[in-house]
């Protein structure tokens, strides 16, 4: 029986190639995917969606990436939300790690990196 909820992720970035990239890939594997150039009112953007998962860009205007993970991570709502961090800087694990994300993906990366790091972050609902 396959599930009907459909899986939710939300994708901060500022780059609409990657954004249009992302949203097509994860389409194509029934995510429900919404996106955002910048991370302002960024706890109500995620309230009010309640993601799976969350892709967060280090270069997201106008806070940066690693201050808005932070401000998720201390939401008694939201902190268990799994971020991945995902930049092209090479100190990307430092980055992330500061920021509490729970995983990081360095750019450029391919589908299967993709995949592989949110299915290793997103709890599958148990059949």
């Amino acid at each position: 029986m396959k599930n009907t909820t459909p899986k939710r992720i939300i994708i901060f970035d500022d780059d609409k190639d990657i954004l249009a990239i992302c949203t097509y890939i994860l389409e194509e594997r029934d995510w429900q995917v919404h996106t955002f150039s910048n991370c302002d009112d960024i706890e109500h953007k995620v309230d009010g969606i309640r993601p799976h998962v969350i892709l967060m860009d280090n270069w997201i205007p106008d806070v940066g990436g690693i201050t808005a993970t932070q401000l998720l991570k201390k939401s008694d709502t939201l902190k268990n939300i799994p971020v991945i961090y995902f930049s092209a800087n090479n100190d990307i694990q430092t980055l992330a790690a500061q920021a509490g994300a729970d995983s990081f993906l360095a750019k450029p990366f391919g589908i299967d990196e993709l995949m592989h790091a949110i299915d290793s972050v997103v709890v599958q609902p148990s059949a």
